[in-house]
């Protein structure tokens, strides 16, 4: 009995062991939606969080973890930083500030939230998004950009970081 029980445990060790893998995509997303009472684009991205932390780590040169409360303050300062350099929005031909409002951690993947200065009537929109673009040169973002209930979506493939969209 104890030799099968040892031979179950070996094959599902092994079975565990050969079929974990790190996701095969490198895709992440962001949101940018209007909003019309505070007249600002609400922004939120998703990323895989192992993947958001490799590029920060690399891009730093730290060794940051999310989901670990003593890199919480240094990851936040870090991801702001970062947002700033690899995210743009333009509207109506006019560059617009974008802040960093916060983060949080899913099991697998980690949303940041970001807010744009005061816009009026958003006619033409332009981001320039290149997450994780330092890490992989397959990376894919889906861009969703929404003004007035009016949604429109495409696809960012490395090195491709710009999208210009009118409503």
């Amino acid at each position: 009995m104890k030799k099968v029980l040892s031979i179950i445990f070996a094959f599902s060790f092994i079975f565990a062991f050969i079929s974990f893998k790190p996701h095969p995509y490198h895709v992440g997303s962001m949101e940018f939606n209007y909003n019309q009472k505070s007249r600002t684009f609400e922004i939120t991205g998703r990323f895989f969080m192992d993947d958001l932390e490799n590029a920060i780590n690399k891009k730093y040169g730290k060794n940051l973890h999310f989901q670990d409360i003593k890199y919480e303050k240094e990851m936040q300062e870090n991801l702001k930083n970062y947002a700033s350099e690899y995210l743009k929005l333009k509207v109506n031909n006019q560059f617009v500030k974008v802040n960093f409002v916060g983060y949080q951690e899913d099991k697998e993947s980690v949303d940041i939230f970001l807010e744009s200065e005061g816009v009026s009537n958003p006619k033409k929109v332009e981001t320039a998004v290149s997450f994780l673009y330092n890490l992989f040169d397959d990376q894919m973002n889906i861009i969703h950009i929404i003004v007035n209930s009016q949604r429109k979506s495409e696809k960012l493939t490395y090195p491709d970081r710009y999208l210009y969209q009118e409503f």
